[in-house]
């Protein structure tokens, strides 16, 4: 049986102007037989890509609830697929899942209905990108950086910087990264910029590559225009990124691990980096829309997104790291430590996370872009405005 309680939310008041009726799932009844699942690609794999990665047929099984998937390309696809409605759950990164909490589209999580809520990592569990007023809109599920992924035959050594993504140059191999880089078809971009723009230019006072106040806004911008040049795609789909990098001479971009794994896998000529500048990254949180119609099989998804042989086979496959540490040692799954090492587990504090742009920032109320301005303006960074 489903029942609801309604929670305050003042803080989503002051983000957005708005009061959504929000509620909870108090008690869990019989299993509907589906959950649907707004994802990234690569994260809800049954062995299709892979038979050595499949941890949806067990869960099937064991509870009858049939999962389907709709892969999302971007933050904004997720947005937009969760307001249309007709999913349970979405895997939103912080940059999404501050806008749905505050449209009313994903409701509160009842951790008490979630076991395995004690192991999740204590740096996670009160996220502000899942927690508003003390209540959790989510489970968190992986998290990592965005890395710089390059072409070993061009690049002999890591790049040391950022500035080949972002800055007109000839590449070792004598040639230009005209037409042979690509950037981030999303918003969240303009981020990147910013971070590259703090270490290059600290005179703007970048404190935070998601509170630009208008100038360092200004400066990010004409940065991606100049970059825009450069650009021979902006990515969004991880397997077009992946064959670009095989067939299309595309040399050098932001991306995530899931490409430089499988490219890797393929004996292509990849790897990645984290240059000096630093990195973005992403902490992806499982979250139940408002009007979910198979709750229980939602719920019995989100504790099983937590069992440690899942996390540690994802953050293998993904490149990841687990929300749950146990993954990475305690042998169930195919992560060791030293994979928890190698993906970045200990580097959480170094990493800016992705977070939803608002007005009110830390440099003062109505100081900041807000997301909407983001949104626009980076359309008109790729039409070349």
């Amino acid at each position: 049986m489903k029942t609801t309680k309604l929670w305050g939310t003042t803080a989503l008041a002051i983000l957005t102007g708005i009061t959504p009726a929000l509620s909870q799932v108090t008690a869990l009844g019989e299993g509907e037989g589906e959950v649907s699942i707004v994802a990234w690609a690569g994260y809800i794999e049954r062995g299709e890509t892979d038979k050595a990665f499949d941890w949806v047929t067990k869960f099937e099984a064991d509870t009858g609830c049939k999962v389907s998937v709709k892969t999302a390309n971007t933050s904004d696809e997720m947005v937009a697929l969760m307001n249309e409605g007709g999913f349970d759950l979405v895997t939103a990164s912080g940059d999404a899942s501050l806008r749905l909490i505050a449209g009313g589209r994903v409701q509160p999580i009842n951790t008490d209905l979630i076991p395995s809520w004690s192991a999740v990592d204590e740096r996670l569990k009160n996220a502000p990108w899942h927690t508003v007023d003390g209540v959790h809109y989510g489970t968190p599920y992986m998290w990592g950086p965005n890395v710089l992924m390059y072409n070993t035959e061009v690049f002999k050594e890591a790049p040391t910087s950022w500035n080949v993504v972002f800055e007109k140059m000839d590449l070792p191999d004598g040639k230009s990264n005209e037409g042979r880089v690509q950037a981030y078809d999303g918003p969240i971009h303009i981020a990147d910029a910013a971070q590259y723009l703090m270490f290059h230019k600290p005179d703007l006072g970048i404190t935070s590559p998601y509170e630009l106040n208008e100038d360092q806004y200004k400066a990010a911008l004409d940065l991606l225009r100049g970059q825009r040049a450069l650009v021979g795609r902006y990515w969004h789909d991880a397997f077009i990124q992946m064959d670009d990098f095989k067939n299309e001479g595309v040399v050098a971009s932001g991306s995530w691990p899931f490409q430089v794994n499988l490219l890797k896998s393929e004996g292509l000529p990849i790897a990645s980096t984290i240059p000096q500048e630093g990195a973005t990254g992403w902490a992806d949180t499982t979250m139940m829309h408002v009007d979910s119609k198979h709750p229980t099989c939602a719920y019995k998804w989100m504790e099983h997104s937590l069992a440690s042989n899942l996390q540690s086979d994802l953050a293998v496959w993904f490149g990841a790291n687990p929300s749950v540490p146990a993954a990475c040692t305690d042998g169930r799954g195919m992560l060791t430590a030293e994979g928890c090492t190698a993906n970045g587990m200990d580097d959480f504090d170094k990493i800016r996370f992705w977070t939803t742009p608002t007005a009110n920032c830390s440099q003062g109320e109505g100081a900041c872009v807000p997301y909407y301005r983001w949104v626009s303006d980076y359309i008109g960074v790729i039409g070349g405005r």
